[in-house]
Formats: C-alpha cells, sequence, structure tokens
C-alpha cells in the first residue's frame, strides 16, 4: 500500500502534511492489542473459575458476561480516551487516532470504534476492517467511517514547513481567492519549491512556470504582472497556510461597551458656567527661551 500525504490540522492548531498509517502498521498493532486483551481475558476467567464459580451459577454467568464485555470494549475505549487516540499497539508502532478535523479523539468516537470492532475484528476476525481499508482513501476501517477518525503515523517523516512570505508580494496574497485550490496542488507546489534548489536552472524554471500556471489558474486575483512563479508559488502557499490558522483560533469576544455611570440629575444637568469677560489687562512678557509666534 502507498504511503498517503494528507493535510491534517492538530489539536493545537497547528496544519501539518501527516502520513496515513499503512495497512501492515495497523494491522501489527491490531494483532499487539488483540493479544493484550486475550492475555487480560485469559487471566481474568483463571481468576473467575477459582473465586466465582462456587457461589450461583446465575451470578457467576452474569459476572462473566459483564467482565467479557468490559474487557473487550473498555480496553480500547479507556486507552484511547486517557492517552488521546493511542492503544498499547499504536503506541508500540507510532499511530495515533485523531479526528478527520485533526483534533484529538473524543469518547464518543472511541466507543464508536470499540462497538464497530466487535463486529469487523473479533466476530469476522479483521476480514471487513482490511476491505474498508483497502477500499478508502484514507484507510479507514468501518469503526473509523462511523466515528469520523483516521489513524496517523507519528513516526513519518516531518515535512518542511510553508515557504516564507515574499515581502513584495504580501499585498496581493491577501486578496488572493484560495476556494479553488486543491490541496494536491498545493502539496505539489510545496515539494517543488523545497526542491527547487536541487535541479537544473533550465528544468527548474520550466517547472516553476508550469506549476504556477496550473496554480493560477485556480485562484483569483492574478499575480503582478512580471512576478517570478517561484514567488507565486511561495506567496500562494504562505497565505493559505496563514489563513488555516488564522481560521482555527478562537475568536476573542468583542469588548463590551463602556457606558456612563448613571448620575443623579442635579449632579448630571449643571447649569452652563456664566462666561466672564476678560479684563484688559498687560500682555504678558515673551519668554525669551520660548517660542513666540510673530507678531
Amino acid at each position: 500500500m502507498v504511503s498517503q500525504q494528507e493535510p491534517v490540522v492538530t489539536g493545537d492548531a497547528v496544519v501539518l502534511d501527516v502520513q496515513i498509517a499503512q495497512l501492515p502498521v495497523r494491522a501489527l498493532s491490531a494483532i499487539i492489542d488483540v493479544t493484550v486483551v486475550l492475555l487480560a481475558y485469559v487471566l481474568g476467567i483463571v481468576l473467575w473459575a477459582a473465586t466465582l464459580t462456587q457461589f450461583d451459577p446465575a451470578l457467576s454467568g452474569a459476572v462473566l458476561i459483564i467482565f467479557t464485555v468490559v474487557t473487550i470494549l473498555g480496553y480500547p475505549v479507556i486507552f484511547e480516551s486517557a492517552t488521546r487516540g493511542r492503544s498499547l499497539g499504536k503506541m508500540a508502532m507510532g499511530l495515533r487516532v485523531v479526528s478527520d478535523d485533526g483534533g484529538p479523539e473524543r469518547f464518543r468516537q472511541a466507543l464508536f470504534r470499540a462497538l464497530a470492532g466487535v463486529i469487523e475484528i473479533w466476530m469476522f476476525t479483521g476480514g471487513p476492517a482490511v476491505i474498508c481499508s483497502l477500499v478508502s482513501a484514507k484507510g479507514k476501517r468501518i469503526g473509523d467511517v462511523f466515528a469520523g477518525t483516521v489513524v496517523i503515523s507519528e513516526r513519518a517523516p516531518r515535512m518542511s514547513p510553508p515557504p516564507p512570505m515574499p515581502p513584495q508580494l504580501a499585498w496581493w496574497a491577501s486578496t488572493l481567492q484560495l476556494s479553488g485550490l486543491r490541496p494536491e496542488q498545493a502539496e505539489l507546489a510545496r515539494q517543488f519549491l523545497s526542491r527547487a534548489s536541487q535541479l537544473d536552472s533550465q528544468m527548474r524554471d520550466q517547472m516553476a512556470y508550469r506549476i504556477a500556471g496550473d496554480v493560477v489558474n485556480q485562484i483569483s486575483p492574478p499575480p503582478p504582472p512580471g512576478a517570478p512563479p517561484q514567488y507565486v508559488l511561495a506567496a500562494v502557499l504562505a497565505e493559505r497556510h496563514r489563513r488555516e490558522l488564522a481560521r482555527l483560533q478562537p475568536v476573542a469576544d468583542p469588548p463590551m461597551a463602556q457606558w456612563p455611570v448613571s448620575q443623579p440629575p442635579a449632579a448630571q444637568y449643571q447649569a452652563p458656567p456664566q462666561q466672564v469677560s476678560p479684563s484688559p489687562t498687560s500682555p504678558p512678557p515673551s519668554d525669551p527661551g520660548g517660542f513666540a509666534p510673530p507678531t
């Protein structure tokens, strides 16, 4: 299975290009988790047989059923909720479950994944999970589809940061309409800029004009005449990254209006002071060290 790079926003409101977990790695993680659950279940059965079989059979059967449900459902729900999307198997393989919007996995999502896992993993030995992961573009199993989650790899190589904004194109980038720019186009432009210094000058210029032409066709307004294509791509990616971060920043509450403190009528409505005509006096002596208007 080919690794897939997808833009994901983490819970810290940082847009990252992360790697979707591949099926073989997820399978190893699932095997580790299933082994842990089976070991805990066998240990619990031994304790149950040693302590509760001597009591009422109905009570012993009820305890066994409750223990089975708690073991199968409680393990993934408790671990993934407490560790923000990681079980023992995922910790070992460097995986994490996140929401589709990049936020941390919530309790409700962990519960949905565990409930679906009872059917697709325990009842059908993982067959539906494998088929759904192969069909899904993001490698989702049935539980991920219902819960709105995706499994990412935290050990993937970190992608290069977005390019800095060219100062001469900052004013143009602030007016851009980027809704038509597709993620794969932005990813292609980012990869080109990160490797532009390693390319031959003629090939670099050809690729820059071709990639910039595809990007400019999806945005508006067009760049200023004569702008270098590499600067255009850098401005578009930097502005796109800035807007994604700004969109995720919490909106501050508007400041409350400062209303004047109410005053009693006597103090609020006062008669204007009486205008007294100034008495003719001699002009004050001029200060030789200060500024005096010309006479």
